[in-house]
């Protein structure tokens, strides 16, 4: 909370990232901006404990080096990309490489997911490779398993997922999903949220080969449109090195004894030197990004992580108990444990949730992303997000206010 500002507090989504910037007096008529409100935005941008860097594009500014080695340590992994624009470039580009290390023209992605990424994975796999769905379970978020058995083929060559998932919920079958695509000779691809690798077990602990996600709940800014930055992890493996489109960087010895230094690794398989000759373009990169992650993951510590990740648990946990008191609310509504986010259902009040949160708008309050539309499965519900910037006094408002809302 910046001192002295306490008008508009946050608990949305994406879709109110966008709204920032699309819709900006929402937020100037109160004559404020991003940086005076308590936020609680996901998929784009998590509000969150922040480091002091600025820019974010790499050209001539110094590269993300030991960032890497930060974030490959959290993931459990050996490899890490120079960051790409986003989560939403790194998942379509962690598919492709699955294509091409298995030589397939599909792939299975989790009906549980952001449309807005889903979005950009088609557009971005067109015209070379299928995108297809595997459902959920409406009752506790889960993929479900009897539906992934049912597509998956010898011409599959990915299963994606990911864990949070978009509704925050924890996927508990990972290690039978990656059974599963193994056992047809897909790749598996696990979408992580990296701040919640202090709690939860890393996904190449349950098969995943591809790990991919976002830096920015990592000490990154809210920025205009973002504060991005992509990562894809992989094993210390040739077939998955070579099909890195972007650059990567190895210790190596000097001439001087004992001496390190960094250098590329396999540049002759990137854009930057082949042009189009490349696995894919690499466009603009967040370089920077990966620095401000590796020092805040520095500073942090795997005891800072931990705690960190305790910290989102119990707060987010907590709000939902608040929510659940209140008459005609169901919170969580999907019934599977959850990190940072989770499902508040609003059917029994008879409100839809675009009033609610006009109401709560009215009241300096910006409550969750409305997703009965992308969910109508779901009913009339919103996805509400707890971040380690959110107070007992924050969640408290938040409940009351609903709570008067409903009466």
């Amino acid at each position: 909370r910046v001192d002295g500002v306490s008008d508009l507090h946050i608990f949305g989504e994406f879709e109110y990232s966008m709204r920032i910037w699309m819709d900006p007096e929402r937020l100037t008529a109160k004559g404020l901006t991003v940086d005076d409100v308590l936020s609680a935005i996901r998929g784009r941008d998590y509000p969150s404990v922040v480091a002091a860097f600025h820019s974010a594009y790499a050209a001539k500014l110094g590269k993300p080096r030991w960032g890497n080695i930060d974030i490959a340590t959290i993931d459990d992994m050996d490899v890490v990309n120079v960051p790409t624009y986003d989560w939403y470039q790194a998942a379509a580009t962690s598919l492709r490489m699955a294509a091409r290390i298995t030589d397939r023209p599909e792939v299975l992605v989790s009906a549980l997911i952001d449309p807005h990424k889903l979005s950009m994975i088609r557009e971005y796999c067109r015209p070379d490779l299928t995108v297809n769905l595997v459902s959920f379970d409406e009752d506790t978020g889960q993929l479900r398993l009897a539906d992934l058995t049912e597509q998956i083929s010898d011409k599959t060559a990915a299963v994606y997922f990911e864990n949070p998932a978009f509704l925050g919920c924890l996927e508990t079958q990972g290690d039978r999903i990656a059974a599963l695509a193994h056992e047809q000779g897909a790749e598996v691809v696990v979408g992580v949220d990296p701040s919640s690798l202090g709690v939860l077990t890393p996904p190449s602990r349950y098969g995943a080969d591809i790990v991919c996600g976002d830096l920015q709940p990592l000490g990154v800014h809210m920025s205009f449109g973002g504060g991005q930055s992509g990562f894809i992890a992989t094993r210390d493996e040739e077939k998955y090195v070579m099909e890195y489109p972007s650059r990567l960087f190895g210790l190596v010895p000097t001439k001087v004894e004992g001496e390190y230094g960094f250098g590329d690794v396999a540049y002759e398989r990137t854009s930057f030197a082949v042009r189009e000759q490349g696995k894919e373009w690499v466009g603009t990169a967040t370089a920077l990004w990966a620095i401000t992650a590796g020092v805040y993951l520095a500073l942090m510590g795997p005891q800072g992580m931990l705690e960190l990740g305790e910290g989102v648990l119990k707060r987010s946990h907590y709000a939902a108990a608040r929510l659940n008191k209140i008459k005609g609310v169901k919170a969580p509504y999907l019934l599977s444990a959850f990190y940072k986010e989770f499902v508040v259902n609003f059917d029994d009040s008879g409100v839809p949730v675009s009033e609610i949160n006009q109401a709560l708008l009215d009241q300096g309050i910006m409550g969750g992303l409305d997703i009965s539309g992308m969910f109508p499965e779901l009913g009339n519900s919103a996805l509400f997000c707890i971040t380690e910037i959110h107070n007992k006094e924050d969640i408290d408002r938040l409940a009351d206010s609903i709570g008067e809302i409903l009466k």
